[in-house]
């Protein structure tokens, strides 16, 4: 089984930058299938791991960040189980 954590956090105004350096310098525990970060308009950073190992299984996540004062919010964090990949029309197509 194929298990995705995500974690998504939003910069403070003006401060994207420093919380994708950061995302980017976290060291994990273990070394995931898969590690991939995104940004998006409204200084948003997200980074997905993909790990072969049952939904329940202790992971190693991102932590927060020692923020002082370097997220407009709380970081969200979500586990998926990965269906594998959809077919190149979509799924369900022949």
């Amino acid at each position: 089984m194929t298990v995705a954590l995500m974690w998504e956090a939003k910069a403070a105004p003006g401060r994207s930058g420093e919380l994708l350096a950061w995302a980017r310098a976290q060291p994990l525990a273990a070394e995931p299938l898969r590690r991939e970060t995104f940004t998006a308009p409204g200084e948003r950073v997200l980074v997905i791991t993909w790990w072969d190992a049952p939904y329940d299984a202790e992971l190693p996540e991102l932590p927060a960040p020692d923020d002082g004062g370097l997220l407009a919010r709380p970081a969200h964090r979500w586990r998926f189980t990965s269906l594998g990949p959809d077919a190149p029309d979509g799924p369900g197509a022949p």
